[in-house]
């Protein structure tokens, strides 16, 4: 996994998924090509890496963009007897701690998009388990919004990861089982520790699946569900597609200083509806490249660059009715909020020539640390877009967020929406960290990179997410902070990863010894 990984992929070159469209029903069949993984392991039986995951998150933008007549979206198995094992077990087991946990991150930000799909996007997301759906396998189908699965007496689904590998199912599982489906703890408890999992009325019975049908009536159970689910939908029956090109790299380019362990990334103005998608797919490529394939860049420093008057221009488009600002609005939605769940300190940099604005002013509200230039000209400015168009993970706005349990704050923010606010203003409400004089700027801003880089890289991770969401408990945030909680931690207990723990064991025939202390 020393290569670079590349997350830009278009249907031309999958291996592992199949997109076909039959008027309002779209179907993704996953048949991995089991020598098609980013290491040296096979992936048996329908399981997956993260070359897998890169192409269903492809494939789900495209029918999001591509596709706007596509009202329903089943997700099926291409292999016989088998939906999906999960993820792939020697993957897991060569993989550096640091991909395990990247992996899980980027997988449980694709199937959060699938649920936003379901129910905000118009393309309802049907899991059509045509046979055995074990691990990740499970929570793939649990990212749907109904499961239907196949009574032949064999196909079950199960979350085997506590009596097989010692680990959790990573991807939200347990949390899903619980808090979406609504599963009786004491029965997900049972379930939990069933490696051969549920089959048949039992799954119904439980709450696992929605619905089963016996092979002879399966596919017209998924028809009927799906034609049912897309006749809900208010997507177009007939519109333009846009497609989504190659990146061109336009408005977001990424400088590396390597040795301080921070990117520079500069976000340039874009002035219409197509321009700000392509702005959007680009930060959403930097942020995974440096996720991934820079983990020592360990401080993004954000800036923006142009005129902020074509950024509200651009926004005026992006807030309007319609399918396609929808999904404009909601892919911002999700990037931004892998911004804000990276494991990286964000600065944001206010100078002269920045267009913070609507959109782009996110990025300001995103940041751990922002600075504004206190020269009288430069300006932060907020406006409708800042006050509920991307929620973060806990279902606030970031201005909310920033004010949360400060009502007089937040109005006072609010009460600013559309002013130009320099230095003194900003300041005033609240809105930026420190506002230097162009006397001490340099120095402030290479105190505080220099700083940052003498700082425990794990602590300042730590530090960062906690600070980050105030505010209610949602899913996503109990998934992802349960996500690191739990398998930063079990990820590196040598009961699943030393030379005697589950996962190197996994499929030798040898049982793994267990350190039976409770920590």
């Amino acid at each position: 996994m020393s290569d670079r990984i590349r997350f830009e992929t278009d249907p031309s070159r999958y291996r592992h998924w199949r997109l076909d469209v039959d008027g309002p029903v779209a179907t993704l069949t996953l048949a991995v090509d089991a020598d098609g993984g980013l290491g040296d392991y096979e992936l048996k039986l329908n399981s997956y890496d993260l070359a897998v995951d890169i192409e269903l998150h492809d494939a789900l933008q495209r029918l999001r963009f591509e596709h706007p007549g596509v009202k329903a979206v089943v997700i099926t198995g291409g292999l016989d007897k088998v939906f999906c094992a999960g993820a792939n077990i020697g993957m897991l087991a060569a993989a550096s701690h640091a991909h395990k946990v990247g992996f899980c991150k980027f997988t449980n930000e694709t199937r959060n998009g699938m649920e936003e799909m379901s129910a905000r996007g118009g393309q309802v997301v049907i899991a059509a388990v045509n046979g055995t759906a074990a691990g990740g396998g499970y929570e793939l189908a649990l990212a749907c919004d109904e499961i239907l699965l196949v009574d032949d007496r064999s196909s079950s689904v199960s979350l085997p990861e506590v009596p097989l590998l010692a680990v959790l199912p990573g991807t939200g599982g347990l949390t899903r089982l619980v808090d979406k489906r609504h599963v009786r703890r004491d029965l997900a408890d049972v379930f939990a520790t069933k490696a051969e999992g549920v089959r048949g009325r039992q799954a119904v019975t439980w709450g696992l699946v929605d619905a089963v049908a016996p092979p002879s009536g399966f596919a017209e159970l998924v028809r009927s569900r799906a034609e049912a689910r897309a006749a809900e939908s208010d997507r177009p029956d007939e519109a333009e597609s846009v497609v989504l090109g190659p990146l061109e790299g336009r408005f977001v380019a990424v400088d590396l200083d390597r040795d301080l362990g921070v990117a520079q990334m500069t976000v340039r103005a874009f002035g219409s509806l197509p321009e700000s998608l392509e702005a959007c797919r680009e930060l959403d490529a930097a942020v995974l490249d440096l996720r991934f394939n820079e983990p020592d860049v360990g401080t993004w420093v954000l800036h923006t660059q142009g005129e902020a008057a074509s950024v509200l221009a651009a926004d005026e488009a992006v807030g309007a009715d319609g399918w396609l600002a929808r999904e404009v609005r909601l892919f911002w939605g999700r990037t931004l909020k892998r911004l804000d769940l990276s494991a990286r300190t964000l600065v944001a940099l206010i100078e002269p020539g920045s267009c913070y604005a609507g959109t782009l002013a996110e990025l300001a509200l995103a940041a751990d640390r922002t600075l504004l230039l206190d020269d009288g000209d430069t300006a932060l400015r907020l406006t409708a877009a800042n006050d509920g168009w991307y929620p973060m993970a806990n279902g606030l706005s970031r201005l909310a967020t920033r004010f949360w349990g400060r009502d007089d704050d937040l109005a006072r923010a609010r009460a600013a929406l559309g002013k130009e606010l320099v230095a003194a203003d900003a300041a005033e409400a609240g809105l930026v960290t420190a506002t230097p004089d162009d006397l001490d700027w340099d120095d402030e801003v290479r105190l505080l990179l220099e700083e940052r880089a003498s700082f425990s890289p794990d602590a300042l991770t730590g530090m960062e997410a906690n600070l980050r969401f105030p505010g209610p408990e949602t899913l996503e945030t109990k998934i992802f902070a349960r996500l690191t909680a739990w398998q930063n931690w079990i990820f590196q207990r040598p009961n699943a990863v030393g030379p005697e723990g589950a996962l190197r064991r996994y499929g030798t025939g040898a049982r793994p010894a267990y350190d039976k202390g409770r920590v």
